[in-house]
């Protein structure tokens, strides 16, 4: 069974995180960062994974502390859930358009572990992208790094376009969850590691 949990304890969070690989999309969030918990919903319902995080933290000071501990949990219990990656499809990608926004996501569970987020609009669109519900860009950019880096996965996110802050973060969540629904899959015709090399 793909499945993995996850717990992450600190002087500064208490993070629960449960992942089911082959699941139907049950999804229950509740980080305390109510856009947070927007977006992964987002990205497990598009993902088709099953997903459960329940994180507690230092929000009285900021949300640094809880967005960066809850992704790299997330990325732990994918990387658990995966176990040898023999069979595995391992790359994904996808093109999510949400309005006015479009976010092409791409990405390798190659076993290196990085995010390289682009902002392709025009440079006049290039602001910083706030959000009234107390979520900013960088944090967005700081958990799934620490996704990435945890769950082993090159992960490139490139920003077509977009005005608004919401559909162009939600696009973006959305793009990494139908992309890593597609790299997850089990390939009928691989048994061993996904390598030339033989191994990742």
């Amino acid at each position: 069974m793909r499945k993995a949990k996850i717990s992450r304890k600190t002087k500064e969070t208490s993070i629960e995180v449960e992942v089911n690989l082959d699941g139907q999309a049950k999804v229950s969030v509740d980080t305390g960062i109510p856009f947070l918990d927007h977006m992964l919903t987002a990205m497990a319902t598009h993902g088709v994974f099953d997903l459960t995080v329940k994180a507690k933290g230092d929000l009285e000071i900021d949300n640094h502390h809880t967005n960066e501990d809850i992704g790299l949990a997330i990325g732990e219990a994918f990387d658990k859930a995966l176990g040898d990656r023999k069979g595995l499809v391992r790359m994904g990608f996808f093109y999510v358009p949400m309005d006015e926004a479009q976010v092409r996501v791409v990405l390798d569970f190659s076993g290196r572990g990085m995010l390289i987020l682009k902002d392709d609009r025009p440079r006049a669109k290039r602001l910083p992208l706030n959000s009234s519900a107390n979520y900013q860009w960088q944090d967005a950019k700081h958990l799934l790094e620490s996704f990435a880096r945890k769950a082993e996965v090159t992960l490139h996110i490139n920003v077509l376009a977009g005005d608004d802050f919401h559909h162009t973060l939600e696009a973006a969540f959305k793009g990494v969850g139908r992309s890593l629904e597609m790299a997850t899959r089990l390939h009928p015709r691989v048994s061993g590691v996904p390598s030339s090399k033989g191994s990742l």
